[in-house]
């Protein structure tokens, strides 16, 4: 990361974290320096802005976005749409992750799920899943920081539940249900919950855990989050399928991933079903068995595009 004065390449940076690492792990994978503009937006960010503006971003936020020009933006989102083709109106060429609403023509690579059924477009670069930070590299790092999980007994079971986007949390019997299926799967569990889990169901997978060889990160603990140690030493995922940031991170691994299909929400079926179809993942059942599967970087494969079109 520099100074957005001395850079050619910025990432224009979410508040929300899951859409912020989609274009900052592309970024990072061009193993180039870049700027990251931190956006805030103020109260006209809900409008769908058809035409190229930074109206949305609050006005101390907008400060850091000035001359010199990137040659280079990358974001990711409909709100930093606007943004990224405010920049492109003035020479940067633009990569965006996620829809972007209006102008989609205006960027110069569409970086979407296949789950999105995006319109067949020559600026469109479809991937499975979604673009996240947990490069081989990060992973890497993260097996040395955690080296004391190596000692649990294996295979090791990363356990990562979500919960409802819009809830009361991950309902504390099926909670306990995953963990227990974990703890048959392997000879330890590495339980994370997240912000959406509640603390009901991080209360009822440490019940379900007693006696198990275990770790269990609740949501808001103290001290380091394990997270990334858990899918560097992880022999087996399962994960809760309401994320589709988590999941990808853990296709990120070697690991097979076994999806626990918590949601009715179309979206998050066609994801499942697209990982599944490219034998990335496995529904969760009874009896499930490991299976082999292919690390996924699809970062990386977009990183690989941008050079080969000579961008930077």
């Amino acid at each position: 990361m520099t100074d957005a004065g001395d850079a050619a390449i910025w990432v224009l940076a979410d508040p929300r974290a899951g859409t912020a690492a989609q274009p900052l792990g592309i970024a990072e994978r061009l193993g180039l320096p870049f700027a990251t503009i931190p956006l805030r937006w103020g109260a006209l960010a809900r409008i769908p802005w058809p035409v190229p503006t930074l109206a949305g971003v609050e006005a101390g936020a907008r400060l850091a976005i000035r001359p010199p020009w990137p040659r280079l933006v990358f974001s990711a989102g409909r709100r930093s749409a606007p943004v990224a083709r405010w920049l492109g109106r003035r020479g940067a060429r633009l990569v965006h992750a996620m829809r972007p609403g209006f102008g989609a023509a205006e960027f110069n690579l569409l970086v979407v799920g296949r789950h999105d059924s995006p319109r067949q477009a020559g600026n469109l670069f479809p991937i499975l899943g979604a673009c996240h930070r947990m490069s081989p590299a990060a992973l890497a790092a993260a097996r040395a920081e955690w080296a004391e999980l190596g000692a649990l007994p294996g295979p090791r079971v990363a356990l990562l539940l979500g919960g409802a986007v819009r809830g009361e949390g991950l309902d504390p019997g099926l909670a306990a249900d995953l963990a227990r299926q974990a703890a048959a799967m392997g000879g330890s569990v590495l339980a994370t919950t997240s912000r959406r889990s509640g603390a009901a169901a991080a209360a009822a997978v440490a019940a379900a855990l007693q006696g198990v060889p275990h770790v269990l990160h609740g949501w808001g603990s103290h001290g380091a989050n394990p997270y990334a140690g858990f899918l560097a030493w992880a022999d087996v995922v399962i994960a809760t399928g309401d994320s589709v940031s988590m999941l990808s991170e853990a296709l990120a691994t070697a690991a097979p991933l076994f999806i626990a299909e918590t949601t009715t929400a179309p979206r998050h079926r066609r994801l499942w079903q697209s990982l599944y179809d490219a034998g990335q993942a496995r529904p969760l059942s009874a009896g499930a068995a490991p299976f082999t599967r292919v690390p996924l970087d699809e970062a990386a494969r977009v990183a690989t595009e941008i050079k080969a079109k000579g961008w930077i």
